[in-house]
């Protein structure tokens, strides 16, 4: 898939609401409830703008038309960081996003996608589902109007591109890289300079210089951006995003004005991508990792237990000054960090043991 054909929609432009796609007729026009989706992701790029239009016509398919589903990719209707508020003013009726890019607006959003250190995507759910993570959500959400679901995960992610090699910390000094969230906040404090920008400015930015460095999601999506064009060095596993949760976030006020059975639809379609997103994207990062060291030369590094290590002491520099904005960051620090440790100890002793027993026994190896 050409790069150009995925990223042509991403800015802002003419003609946007051309662009939008309608994914349900109405059955009963009577009966129908509009449903403007705005998204933070360029129009069909692999791993997640498809995914985000997939979940999109899903919605309008299950209520069999009693949603009318307009879907707009990034610039279409809005840009990637205005979805936000395009939704929570009620001038559309749903984002789809990773909820990290509103910790501007509030810190605690950050946990809802990803943080440093934090939960891998079977610890996530554990989180959202049954260990208070959804009813911190909510209370988040609330403030500003919305409902949120959890609506896809990308799993552990690589650490990035970079244009030359970290071997220390040191190395991280002065460097420009792209990363959102608090991981660009761990970045900060060892030096660096993050710049948060949304996926369809990237490319360019890391081809001129504009940045040393990017992170973004891992091989399969990170193969169709061609970022292998202007940075070699892809080093693994990423400290800022060990499990980052997608999100479908609706207006609250719309939301409730449908029937209980449709809202549980939206709810279920949510449910249904979030664990297709996770699935495709394991099934095609192994893959085109093969591409990119065989057909691009990219090579693969890892962070060294140095830079690890540096990794988790500014992470609980940041962690502690996030626990200071408000009650509600603290209390959402502090479930995160229960669930982390009790959760996580589970999988190290089911999840980890097994799996590296089996790579063991049979040879498995990166």
């Amino acid at each position: 898939m050409d790069r150009r054909s995925f990223l042509k929609n991403a800015g802002l432009g003419a003609g946007a609401a051309a662009a939008a796609t309608t994914l349900a007729a109405p059955a009963i026009a009577q009966a129908t409830k509009d449903m403007v989706i705005v998204s933070t992701w360029p129009r069909d790029m692999p791993g997640l703008g498809i995914p985000a239009q997939r979940l999109a016509a899903r919605i309008g398919e299950l209520t069999e038309g009693r949603i009318n589903v307009q879907y707009f990719a990034a610039g279409e209707r809005v840009g990637a960081f205005d979805s936000f508020d395009e939704v929570a003013s009620g001038n559309a009726q749903a984002y789809i996003g990773a909820d990290y890019y509103w910790k501007g607006k509030h810190p605690a959003w950050a946990y809802f996608t990803a943080v440093p250190f934090g939960l891998t995507y079977a610890e996530m759910d554990a989180w959202i589902q049954y260990r208070g993570g959804q009813e911190l959500w909510d209370e988040l959400a609330d403030g500003y109007g919305l409902q949120n679901f959890a609506a896809g995960n990308t799993g552990v992610q690589m650490g990035g591109w970079f244009n030359k090699e970290i071997e220390t910390a040191d190395d991280l000094k002065g460097l420009k890289m792209r990363i959102p969230g608090l991981g660009g906040d761990v970045m900060a404090k060892l030096g660096a300079s993050p710049v948060s920008l949304p996926g369809g400015q990237i490319y360019e930015n890391l081809v001129s210089g504009a940045i040393d460095a990017t992170e973004w999601v891992g091989p399969f999506n990170d193969f169709f951006m061609k970022f292998y064009e202007a940075a070699k060095y892809y080093y693994y596993p990423g400290m800022h995003e060990p499990g980052s949760m997608l999100a479908l976030g609706c207006n609250k006020s719309w939301l409730t004005s449908l029937s209980k059975g449709d809202q549980a639809i939206i709810a279920a379609a949510c449910a249904e991508e979030n664990g297709k997103t996770m699935a495709e994207t394991n099934a095609n990062n192994g893959v085109y990792l093969d591409k990119l060291i065989k057909e691009h030369g990219v090579e693969l590094r890892k962070f060294s237990d140095e830079v690890y290590d540096a990794f988790g002491e500014a992470s609980e520099a940041v962690f502690a000054e996030t626990v200071q904005h408000s009650d509600l960051a603290a209390r959402t620090h502090e479930s995160f960090a229960n669930a982390r440790s009790e959760v996580g100890r589970w999988m190290l002793l089911a999840d980890t043991g097994y799996t590296q027993q089996r790579n063991r026994v049979l040879g498995i190896t990166i």
